[in-house]
């Protein structure tokens, strides 16, 4: 418990004492009602039971951790509602995951590993989602909104749908502005446009002023 205390302390400036986090804090709520119901699922007690108890705590913080996930220590989830964490997913320590960061599983095999391994110093975003048994590396940053479908390496910092690594080890690897990283549907549109004016061209299809000129808009 005091690893939570401690983490939520010193990643939240808004934190002005532990008993403050005691009191109001649901993702320290949910990681101690998380290490209850892990350690019971490890014993090897009635599925039922761990599993109650973390429905219990998905009521109370609007966190749901599976029982089954490993979580290291001094782990922070910050403001914390919509956060999921899959039976099969592991977390390294010092790692800090904000509201609504999801880290799901791909496959219905029951005892394989379907949901993803992050390394210790990692910030997983607002609204992320990170899917199957891929692995985040150590100091690794995950943007706001971000869909992880493949190994990101240590060191890197990662945005996108789906995500792309824009930093690796200190050095720009792409444009990190979000506002300036490529619209894929605006790509779609350009590349569907481009197919329709060949088509045109194969057929002696001739635009007009203003169709051109609404093109040249865009």
């Amino acid at each position: 418990m005091s690893g939570e205390l401690k983490a939520a302390y010193e990643n939240d400036p808004a934190a002005k004492s532990y008993f403050e986090i005691i009191l109001c804090y649901p993702g320290v709520h949910a990681l101690l009602i998380h290490r209850i119901s892990h350690k019971l699922y490890e014993w090897n007690f009635p599925a039922v039971v761990p599993r109650l108890i973390s429905h219990v705590g998905r009521f109370l913080t609007g966190i749901e951790i599976h029982p089954g996930a490993k979580i290291g220590n001094e782990v922070f989830i910050d403001h914390g509602m919509g956060v999921v964490i899959g039976e099969t997913a592991e977390v390294g320590d010092k790692v800090v995951i904000f509201q609504g960061a999801v880290l799901g599983g791909t496959g219905r095999k029951k005892g394989s590993k379907r949901h993803p391994t992050v390394g210790s110093f990692v910030t997983v975003g607002a609204g992320s989602i990170l899917l199957g048994p891929i692995t985040v590396g150590d100091n690794v940053k995950i943007g706001a909104g971000a869909v992880v479908l493949k190994d990101i390496p240590p060191d890197s910092t990662a945005v996108g749908v789906p995500a792309r690594i824009v930093r690796h080890k200190g050095q720009k690897v792409a444009d990190l502005e979000h506002g300036r990283i490529d619209d894929p549907m605006q790509a779609k549109l350009h590349e569907i446009d481009a197919r329709i004016r060949a088509v045109e061209k194969k057929s002696g299809i001739v635009r007009g002023p203003e169709e051109e000129a609404g093109k040249d808009a865009e």
